[in-house]
């Protein structure tokens, strides 16, 4: 005798194919190596950059062009903590202290000490900073807007800490916005972030389409993403701007890659 079996009506049938989609669609894949969250990013293809009429501002954010990042790689869920970096340094430069607050005040340079010594308590050379188009794709999330949600800057509020001019205020507590598409906070606004690229204005014109981990040499490094006193407009994923590796400001942090082992 065949056994019957139920079947679910077509309506039923679409609804849960729906929700599947959904979660497929919102899964983001984490993990935490030393006490820091990543979310790991597929290695793809995105357009860098912007095409848009350029000014003073803007003019090292062209041309647009394609770019391909062909390794994998794990991007820290937020920017790092003064606790996550005290528990590195034994010390907290920040100019408000917060544990959960990002590490401010430290300078590219800084940076690399941090690095070493995260590294050798790790038991390898795993922790970097992202190099610039790393950083963009990940910030873009798919998007080729001027945000990573879209290019109204009227919702930026609900990603983004922006807006305190004249350096008023201080930077706000990690993760308490939206995250992006792929699960990552503050990637616009709240503090700056250094990235691993010597600036050049013109390095655009001549990267290469796969991998650019920047000029070979130069005076600046460049700091993506705008921050808690920035304008809306300077919160766009294709900005560019840089300093001397050895400033220190409060509006001016970091984020780390975990490069696949």
């Amino acid at each position: 005798m065949k056994t019957k079996h139920k079947t679910l009506s077509p309506i039923l049938i679409t609804l849960f194919a729906s929700l599947f989609c959904l979660s497929s669609a919102n899964a983001v894949d984490s993990k935490n190596f030393a006490g820091i969250k990543f979310i790991f990013i597929q290695s793809g293809c995105f357009q860098m950059g912007n095409d848009d009429p350029p000014t003073d501002r803007t003019v090292g954010e062209t041309p647009s062009h394609r770019v391909c990042i062909e390794k994998s790689f794990y991007m820290g869920e937020t920017e790092v903590t003064q606790k996550q970096w005290q528990d590195v340094m034994g010390s907290n430069p920040s100019k408000s202290k917060v544990e959960d607050k990002p590490v401010d005040r430290v300078s590219w340079n800084d940076i690399q000490e941090f690095l070493q010594k995260l590294n050798a308590k790790d038991g390898g050379t795993f922790f970097r900073l992202p190099t610039e188009a790393e950083w963009e794709y990940a910030a873009r999330a798919g998007s080729d807007d001027d945000y990573s949600y879209g290019d109204n800057p009227g919702s930026l509020a609900n990603y983004a800490w922006f807006g305190n001019l004249g350096y008023k205020g201080t930077p706000h507590e990690v993760a308490q916005k939206q995250p992006n598409d792929w699960g990552l906070y503050d990637m616009h606004g709240n503090v700056w972030e250094w990235v691993q690229d010597w600036y050049d204005g013109t390095y655009y014109s001549s990267s290469p389409a796969n991998n650019p981990s920047g000029p070979e040499t130069g005076k600046y490094r460049v700091y993506r993403g705008g921050s808690y006193i920035g304008k809306a407009t300077n919160l766009r994923s294709a900005v560019r701007f840089s300093a001397l590796p050895t400033t220190r400001t409060h509006d001016v942090g970091f984020r780390l890659v975990r490069q696949l082992e």
